[in-house]
C-alpha cells in the first residue's frame, strides 16, 4: 500500500499474529460462530494483515462483521449447500453466512474439481463480505493450481461518464505458483482505489490523490485534497482520457461472473444477498508442471532484477512486497492504530471475552 495509509511507527502498537488471530476467532465464537466457522474466518483476516493488505484486515472489517452479526444481516453459523452442480462446476448458497468461511471451502470444492477436471469454478450466492480476493485464490497454490476469486464489492463506482454509483468495487484476485520465486498474487479492485483505502485515510487524516473519486455529482476531483463528506468512487483510470472505460467494463465482467451467473443479480439489483466467483486451473491439464514453474521463476526473477527508473529503488510484481511483509510481521507483529486496538478492548469487554492485547 502506499505510505500514506500506513499507521505511523511512532504510534502504531503491535501485536504479534498468533494472538491477534486469537482474538478474532474468540469474537466469531462469542458472537455465535462454530469453531470452524470462527478459525476460518480469522485466518482470512489475519492472511490480509500478515501481507499487509491492511484495507482488509481486521482494522477496518472488524467492526463491520460486528455489527451485522448483531444486526442479523450477517448469519454467524451458515448452513451452505450446493444448489447446482455439473463436473467441473456448482453454485452454492451461502445461507447469508460471511464468505470469510463459505468462500475458502468455495475455493476448496473448485480445488476438488479441478483435480478431477483439470479446472474447477465455483459460483456463491446469498453471501456476504469475502475479505481479501487474494487469500482464496492463494489457496490454489500449494496445490500447484492457478488460483482466481472474484466478488460484487459495495454499490459505490460511478460508471463512466455517469453520475450515479452503480458499479461494485468488484476485486479480481489471481495467484499462480512459482518454484523458487515468491508467488504472483494479484488484488485489485477494479474501482480506481479499494474503498476501505478512503476509510484508512480518513482514519489517519490523509487526503486521496487525483482521479481516486469524484464530487457527489459524478466529477472527477482531479487534485490532491482531504476526504469529502460526499462522493463515489471512480474506476480503474480515472477518467476517460487515461483509462476508466477500461476499469469500468472489468467492473461489469466480475459483476457478470460473481453476480449474474450467481443468480444473485447485477450488484444494484442483488436479489440475494453477495455473489463470488472461485477458479481453479490444475497446471498439469495444460502444461508441463515443471517447466511452467521453471518458466514462471525465470519471468518474475527477470522482472524483479529489471532495470529501475531513475528515482526507484527496485522493480516488483504483484505478491512479493507482500511476501515480504508477511516475513517482517511475522517476526516483529502487526502494526494497527491504537484506536483499533481501543475498539477491540471495548468489544471484547463486551462480550465477556479475555482480553491479551496492549494496552493503549
Amino acid at each position: 500500500m502506499l505510505d500514506r495509509f500506513h499507521v505511523p511507527d511512532d504510534i502504531a502498537v503491535r501485536v504479534p499474529p498468533p494472538l491477534m488471530k486469537a482474538t478474532v476467532r474468540s469474537i466469531f465464537e462469542a458472537l455465535g460462530s462454530p469453531p470452524d466457522d470462527a478459525e476460518r474466518c480469522a485466518e482470512t483476516l489475519l492472511y490480509a494483515d500478515r501481507r499487509g493488505i491492511d484495507t482488509h484486515g481486521v482494522s477496518n472489517m472488524m467492526r463491520v462483521y460486528v455489527a451485522g452479526i448483531r444486526g442479523g444481516a450477517i448469519n454467524p453459523a451458515p448452513k451452505w449447500r450446493i444448489v447446482r452442480e455439473a463436473e467441473a462446476t456448482a453454485t452454492i448458497d451461502s445461507d447469508e453466512g460471511l464468505g470469510l468461511t463459505v468462500g475458502p471451502q468455495a475455493m476448496d470444492l473448485a480445488i476438488e474439481k479441478a483435480r478431477k477436471c483439470g479446472i474447477g469454478s465455483v459460483a456463491v450466492m446469498n453471501s456476504r463480505h469475502f475479505g481479501a480476493a487474494a487469500f482464496h485464490a492463494h489457496r490454489a497454490v500449494p496445490h500447484d493450481m492457478i488460483g482466481v476469486a472474484t466478488t460484487v464489492g459495495g454499490k459505490q463506482v460511478a460508471p463512466t461518464f455517469g453520475a450515479e454509483a452503480l458499479i461494485g468495487l468488484n476485486p479480481i484476485g489471481v495467484a499462480v505458483p512459482a518454484r523458487d520465486e515468491a508467488p504472483f498474487v494479484f488484488d485489485a479492485s477494479m474501482s480506481s482505489v479499494a474503498g476501505n483505502k478512503i476509510r484508512l485515510a480518513r482514519r489517519l487524516g490523509a487526503s486521496v490523490l487525483p482521479g481516486w473519486i469524484a464530487e457527489s455529482d459524478g466529477t472527477p476531483i482531479m487534485e490532491e485534497r482531504p476526504v469529502p463528506d460526499e462522493f463515489m468512487m471512480l474506476p480503474v483510470g480515472g477518467t476517460r482520457e487515461i483509462g476508466s472505460h477500461k476499469g469500468y467494463s472489468l467492473a461489469i465482467v466480475v459483476d457478470v461472473l460473481s453476480g449474474v451467473l450467481s443468480g444473485t443479480g447485477p450488484g444494484f439489483a442483488a436479489r440475494i444477498g453477495n455473489g463470488h466467483h472461485f477458479l481453479a486451473y490444475r497446471v498439469d491439464a495444460f502444461t508441463d508442471l515443471d517447466q511452467f514453474k521453471d518458466d514462471m521463476d525465470l519471468y518474475l526473477r527477470t522482472l524483479r532484477e529489471s532495470k529501475t527508473a531513475p528515482g526507484q529503488e527496485r522493480v516488483y510484481y504483484a505478491g512479493l512486497n507482500a511476501s515480504e511483509k508477511e516475513e517482517e510481521r511475522t517476526e516483529m507483529g502487526i502494526p494497527y492504530h491504537p484506536e483499533v486496538i481501543g475498539w477491540f478492548h471495548e468489544v471484547l469487554g463486551e462480550l465477556g471475552v479475555p482480553d491479551d492485547l496492549p494496552a493503549v
